[in-house]
C-alpha cells in the first residue's frame, strides 16, 4: 500500500477571478481557521477551578469568609 491518495495526478485548482489555489491548501486553511475559532471560544481546561479559587468564599450568613477554617 504505497499511498492512500494517488499522488501522480495533477492538483485540483480553484479559479475565481484573480484567485487561484489548490483544493488541498484551501482545506488546510479552513481547518486552521476552525481550530483558531475553537481556541478562542472554548475555555481553558481547569479555568472553572481557577475562577472558583479567586472568588472569596461566602458563609451561610452571607458574610465573606477568609478561606478554609475561618470562624
Amino acid at each position: 500500500m504505497g499511498a492512500v491518495f494517488n499522488l501522480n495526478d495533477p492538483a485540483h485548482i480553484v479559479h475565481w477571478h484573480f484567485f487561484q489555489m489548490s483544493v488541498s491548501n484551501i482545506v488546510v486553511i479552513v481547518a486552521l481557521l476552525v481550530v483558531f475559532v475553537l481556541a478562542i471560544l472554548l475555555p481553558f481546561p481547569g479555568s472553572a477551578r481557577r475562577r472558583a479559587a479567586r472568588t472569596p468564599a461566602v458563609h451561610d450568613d452571607g458574610h465573606p469568609g477568609h478561606g478554609a477554617g475561618s470562624a
